[in-house]
């Protein structure tokens, strides 16, 4: 009996037309395909130390085939990880949401006292990390305030207007259009509303759920 043979006898061909009960082999195809390029191996060195036809394999990570537990374990030996680890994005659950124009939260943070208007766009945690994106709306009634100061990243994307934005010791005319992704830890806000209205979109990803 072929090498193909057995792998085949281990494996279960999957309906490609029922979606539905192909997300677990897809899940674990991605997994499979992610550990294997993480340690810089083609697909041939793979299936030789799992002792599998490259052709199976290319099918496991597509999600066109359902390896049995043999054919898992032989696998997660070849890549040096826990059989579990394959499983991990079919268990994860997704977050997803979805804002209606105008419908994104108020928030009040230290610009809102300038005449600053802050609406949340969305909101998700990872692990450690907290990640918010925010609508900024300035008119003509607001002020500059004085500079933010935080751990983490943070981008700004223009939408209208034109201002002057600190970040550091630099200052950057920003206009429609014009983005800016930065280290949130220098001294960093807009220092000079040179034309109003002004709405940007700010994204903001940090260690905690501490804002300043």
């Amino acid at each position: 009996m072929s090498e193909e043979q057995i792998i085949h006898q281990e494996t279960l061909a999957v309906n490609p037309s029922d979606a539905a009960e192909n997300e677990l082999e897809k899940a674990i195809g991605r997994q499979v395909r992610a550990f294997r390029k993480q340690q810089h191996m083609t697909v041939v060195e793979l299936s030789k130390q799992a002792s599998m036809s490259p052709g199976m394999l290319s099918k496991v990570e597509n999600g066109q085939a359902s390896p049995s537990l043999a054919t898992l374990h032989s696998l997660s030996k070849a890549l040096n990880v826990p059989v579990t680890s394959f499983f991990r994005l079919y268990e994860e659950e997704k977050e997803a949401a979805f804002v209606k124009a105008g419908q994104g939260l108020n928030i009040e943070r230290r610009g809102t006292r300038f005449g600053h208007h802050y609406q949340l766009l969305g909101h998700s945690i990872a692990n450690r990390y907290l990640l918010e994106p925010y609508l900024i709306r300035i008119n003509q009634e607001s002020d500059v305030f004085p500079l933010f100061q935080h751990d983490g990243v943070e981008f700004i994307y223009v939408l209208e207007g034109i201002m002057e934005y600190r970040h550091g010791s630099k200052i950057y005319e920003m206009h429609a259009g014009d983005s800016l992704y930065f280290d949130s830890s220098a001294p960093h806000g807009p220092e000079k509303l040179t034309k109003v209205p002004l709405k940007f979109i700010t994204v903001l990803l940090q260690d905690s759920h501490e804002f300043d």
